[in-house]
């Protein structure tokens, strides 16, 4: 059976929570979306990058967008990046949701920015987070001087008043429209072989790599956009954020991710939350881009990353960043992928890809690279053609022998995909030495043309019924 189809998010209402620095914005967003998406510290600043989701409310979906604190800052600094990257969500908003915190009470900031939500000419709610109890309502009465309508007062962390925030919202929302009844079709033709290997729905993909080997520019240029926070200081992005690109006949639901540094160096809560999130994102990915700084080459982190695709069981495209900026590039692509098949075996033969980021050039190719990944990935072996070959490997290189006897080998089958994992059955093969285990799945990879994926080889014993006589 096909899983159901994702809800399309190009079509919906966009409701864009605003407001300034630890108000409570991403707490609120959680609480609309059901599940906690948006990384939540009691820090100012948390988010930098907006993130999306998609929220039912009262029977509608729309599409929610956390943002950045707006500050009064310079256009070049972070927090300069990080207002105009609000801003520019504010500008397609159906309906703005201005956020302010109720214990706090009314702050020049939040006078300030009421003003210019007031110049946007976009239907507003105005918010009073954190209006918990007789204290927190009487607060929240002092919002009426921002000029922006009756303040509705929450809890978005108690998730007091939230029901009537989504009463709310659902009668701010422009009409609903209304498609025509389409035509009844005939039937649709089987899909041959071919095609039922594509994607049923979004093919996920995940950005990983160390901090500042440019991920979040990677992803602006594959969107033709300044969708994330980028600059020179190191560990911009703090959350995965998910988007969906159209390329194509497929669509790609691209995760960007927060740098993964060496565990030594991560002692503060927030960053800790950042690479849990990071991991996480890694784990629901079908397809992993580890991108490098290719002026770096690999470093021992990278491999540590690589290490983490292998163990999770995804397909990788390694992506090789700043190639302008190489200048020896015939020897500095052997050197990476020399010291990738010698540290990491199961990334033999993993796709690569140059560009820059920064300019875009040969950044189109990276989705191609990702798709062909994802094939392999999926890839199945005919039983009758692998125990062809599974008896030429038999015969080539004998099992080995274990304890005097000779480890006796039947039959191998691939049980799944996802990725391609085999079992291979016989008397005592649970013995099999792990040096013959590599032989045959490096045989597989030759064989079957399996490239730069995980292959999982299991082993399944056969009792001897003459055993105890």
């Amino acid at each position: 059976m096909r899983p159901l189809p994702p809800v399309p998010t190009g079509d919906l209402p966009v409701v864009v929570i605003a407001g300034r620095p630890n108000v409570g914005k991403s707490t609120l967003f959680n609480r609309l979306v059901g599940r906690r998406q948006a990384l939540v510290a009691d820090t100012p600043g948390v988010t930098r990058d907006r993130k999306e989701g998609v929220a039912l409310v009262r029977g509608r979906h729309i599409r929610l967008i956390d943002t950045a604190g707006l500050e009064e800052a310079a256009p070049d600094s972070l927090f300069g990046r990080m207002r105009a990257s609000s801003e520019s969500a504010v500008q397609e908003a159906d309906l703005i949701l201005f956020c302010i915190d109720a214990r706090a009470g009314i702050t020049p900031a939040d006078e300030h920015f009421a003003q210019w939500v007031r110049r946007q000419n976009r239907p507003v709610l105005l918010i009073a987070n954190k209006a918990e109890g007789r204290q927190g309502t009487a607060a929240a009465l002092e919002a009426y001087a921002l000029g922006l309508g009756d303040p509705l007062g929450l809890s978005a962390e108690h998730g007091d008043g939230v029901t009537d925030l989504m009463w709310e919202i659902a009668e701010r929302l422009p009409p609903e429209k209304v498609e025509e009844e389409e035509e009844v079709r005939a039937p649709e033709p089987e899909l041959s072989e071919e095609e039922e290997i594509r994607p049923t729905g979004p093919l996920k993909v995940t950005i990983v790599g160390r901090p500042n080997a440019g991920k979040s520019t990677l992803l602006n240029t594959l969107l033709g956009e300044e969708r994330m926070i980028t600059g020179p200081e190191p560990g911009l992005t703090r959350d995965s954020i998910a988007v969906t690109l159209h390329d194509g006949d497929d669509t790609f639901e691209i995760v960007d991710t927060a740098g993964l540094r060496k565990k030594a160096r991560i002692d503060e809560t927030l960053e800790k939350m950042s690479v849990s999130a990071s991991i996480e994102a890694l784990k629901m990915a079908e397809v992993a881009v580890l991108v490098l700084d290719a002026t770096l080459g690999v470093h021992e982190q990278d491999l540590q990353i690589a290490r983490l695709i292998e163990r999770e069981g995804r397909a990788c495209v390694l992506a090789l960043n700043k190639w302008d900026a190489v200048e020896d590039r015939t020897a500095t692509r052997k050197a990476i992928l020399d010291r990738l098949s010698i540290s990491l075996a199961q990334m033999r033969g993993v796709p690569v890809v140059t560009f820059s980021a920064l300019t875009g050039s040969a950044v189109h190719k990276l989705l191609p690279a990702v798709r062909d990944a994802w094939t392999v990935w999926n890839a199945r072996v005919p039983t009758g053609a692998l125990n062809r070959w599974f008896e030429e490997m038999l015969e080539r290189h004998q099992p080995p022998l274990v304890d005097g006897r000779r480890l006796k080998l039947r039959y191998m089958t691939q049980v799944k995909a996802r990725p391609p994992t085999f079992v291979v059955f016989g008397t005592r093969a649970e013995q099999m030495p792990d040096d013959y285990k590599r032989y045959l799945v490096n045989g597989l990879r030759e064989e079957f043309d399996l490239p730069g994926v995980p292959i999982r080889l299991q082993t399944r014993g056969t009792k001897n019924p003459y055993a105890n006589n």
